[in-house]
């Protein structure tokens, strides 16, 4: 996936570098490009349109023409100015099309329906100790049923897609979820993809869960952020994404930005592996240990009523393990910043933020440019908005460097 990035900033490439052709045998090309436009600008006359492109004011009428016919594009009240007939602005049908976004986490699952403005239009959950496979294609197919028995029967065909955001190679880490290797392994040589889209009659998209929380900022981001940026979730376990160009960059694999994976030092010293200080598994530890319940984190990422003698630590050992994790991703890419979002309330995030820009005081920078902390903004929804916006950039948008989603 490699969506167009909506939020305005003096870093990003300009809506003028995407550029339209009056070619024949290129309607598809030209219909992404007004959508990506008209999405990250929430409304443009076809004045305006032709102006950025380099279209011509024919093909935009015909183009824009389409898409209103296709019920993909709405007109907005005239504009009435001095000279000439009114302009009319044209902007997306919030119900031109819809989106479901599946996360499947270490102890929950999620579905959401997203209409074609981003707005959440109905949400499912179920928790779980661990994910089984077969579990959640059962819970998939519950919550699709129901999502989409919300809608009326004439929007119901209007479902472009489903993404299915979940950890990669989920069987490694039994241990730390505490689960039987047995059932893990159950996960073993299952093609999730396939499956769902042999039992549904739309496009399924599949992507690492901490890289489809990168794309959810991409997407759906409120603020504005470099063209090239490392993504950090905080989750039940910590991942990451990779932005370059303004472009998701999931690698060859699809596991580009496995922050969870890079070896840390922790407090006592010890190589480790970024999970096991940067991780919310940490503080649900710390919570058992300490004769807490687990559900001061898992029942609202909106409220933590945890201890500050056990969240203090946790966030200053996360903020140090980020730390050293950024410095390590500088030498490799030179990042202008690092991301951070997560399973957590606002004020914790920023928390967070602020001691991993503390911490980078400590590191040693010689030869690397200082990288800038910034929040994220989407928060706990980041993986299933993620995963939703995967079938979004498929059918509908290009990138910021001009590549369609095919």
């Amino acid at each position: 996936m490699r969506p167009i990035d909506p939020a305005p900033s003096d870093e990003r490439a300009p809506a003028s570098a995407l550029r339209g052709t009056n070619q024949t045998g290129m309607r598809d090309w030209n219909e992404r490009l007004v959508l990506s436009l008209v999405r990250s600008q929430k409304a443009l006359a076809k004045a305006e349109i032709a102006r950025q492109t380099g279209l011509s004011a024919q093909t935009v009428s015909v183009i824009m023409r389409a898409l209103e016919q296709d019920g993909l594009l709405e007109r907005g009240a005239p504009v009435r100015g001095k000279v000439g007939q009114p302009s009319v602005p044209m902007s997306l049908a919030a119900d031109g099309a819809f989106f479901l976004g599946l996360k499947i986490g270490r102890r929950s699952s999620e579905m959401v329906l997203l209409d074609f403005h981003g707005v959440l239009r109905g949400r499912r959950v179920r928790r779980h100790d661990w994910p089984l496979p077969d579990a959640a294609l059962g819970f998939c197919d519950l919550a699709v049923e129901e999502l989409l028995g919300t809608l009326p029967p004439a929007l119901r065909a209007r479902v472009a897609g489903m993404g299915v955001a979940t950890p990669f190679q989920i069987w490694d880490w039994a241990g730390s979820l505490g689960a039987p290797q047995a059932e893990m392994d159950l996960w073993r040589g299952r093609d999730l993809r396939a499956e769902l889209a042999a039992r549904h009659p739309f496009p399924v998209f599949l992507e690492n869960d901490a890289t489809a929380a990168c794309g959810a900022e991409l997407v759906f981001g409120t603020a504005p952020m470099p063209s090239d940026f490392l993504h950090v979730y905080m989750g039940f376990f910590v991942g990451g994404g990779v932005v370059l160009n303004g472009s998701l960059w999931p690698g060859r694999s699809g596991n580009a930005g496995a922050l969870g994976s890079m070896p840390v030092r922790n407090a006592d010293g010890r190589v480790v592996q970024l999970i096991e200080v940067a991780s919310l598994a940490v503080l649900e530890r710390g919570l058992i240990e300490a004769g807490q319940s687990p559900d001061l984190i898992w029942a609202s990422p909106l409220h933590w009523p945890v201890p500050e003698a056990l969240l203090q630590p946790w966030i200053a050992g996360a903020a140090e393990g980020l730390a050293q994790a950024a410095v390590a991703a500088l030498s490799v890419f030179d990042f202008p910043a690092m991301v951070v979002d997560g399973w957590m309330p606002p004020a914790i995030r920023a928390r967070g933020v602020a001691a991993t820009a503390a911490a980078m005081a400590g590191q040693n920078m010689a030869g690397l440019q200082p990288l800038a902390i910034l929040e994220g903004t989407i928060g706990a929804d980041a993986r299933a908005l993620g995963a939703a916006a995967l079938p979004l950039t498929d059918r509908y948008l290009i990138d910021a460097a001009g590549r369609a989603q095919t």
